[in-house]
């Protein structure tokens, strides 16, 4: 069954939910990222995630490590982990790409991510335990305009980019 849910007025840009159902995340069409909580019939806003300089163009919740990673057309992506105290705690991932980060989705084992950007470029990032930063590697091949929408295989290798060429590579 249908159900109706308001969150404002605002137009909603991108969203995820948590691996229960019982949070989500809606970017109003803004730079910030407001985090609700489900109370009784409705929802309840919890948090607000403010850290990029442009409008957010992408959510992913991983569900099982409970991280939170976003992109923005400021070119970078934030990887959101929440702490023990119940603040969520941000680290900047530097993608490396000279157009707007469109969209982001993280891998089946949560241990990696990819970024889709304006620039033709994937940006595959995993996180490095020893310098504590997460990393970015490039697919440039044969990606020939903006890519608009991306998933993963569940084998955890294998990509799927949709571009605005109207092809799937």
């Amino acid at each position: 069954m249908t159900t109706i849910h308001k969150f404002g007025a605002t137009p909603i840009s991108c969203h995820a939910w948590s691996g229960t159902r019982a949070e989500l995340a809606l970017s109003h069409n803004s730079k910030d990222v407001t985090l609700y909580n489900t109370k009784g019939q409705g929802w309840e806003k919890t948090a607000v995630l403010d850290q990029h300089d442009l409008r957010v163009t992408g959510i992913d919740w991983a569900p099982t490590t409970n991280r939170i990673v976003t992109c923005s057309s400021d070119r970078n992506a934030y990887v959101w982990v929440k702490g023990a105290d119940g603040q969520w705690k941000y680290t900047l991932v530097l993608l490396r790409i000279n157009r707007a980060a469109t969209c982001v989705r993280w891998s089946p084992e949560e241990n990696k991510f990819a970024v889709g950007s304006g620039a033709k470029i994937i940006s595959v990032c995993y996180y490095e335990k020893d310098n504590d930063w997460w990393v970015a590697k490039h697919i440039k091949k044969p990606l020939k305009s903006t890519i608009t929408s991306i998933d993963w295989h569940p084998n955890n290798i294998l990509l799927a980019a949709g571009s605005s060429d109207f092809k799937v590579r």
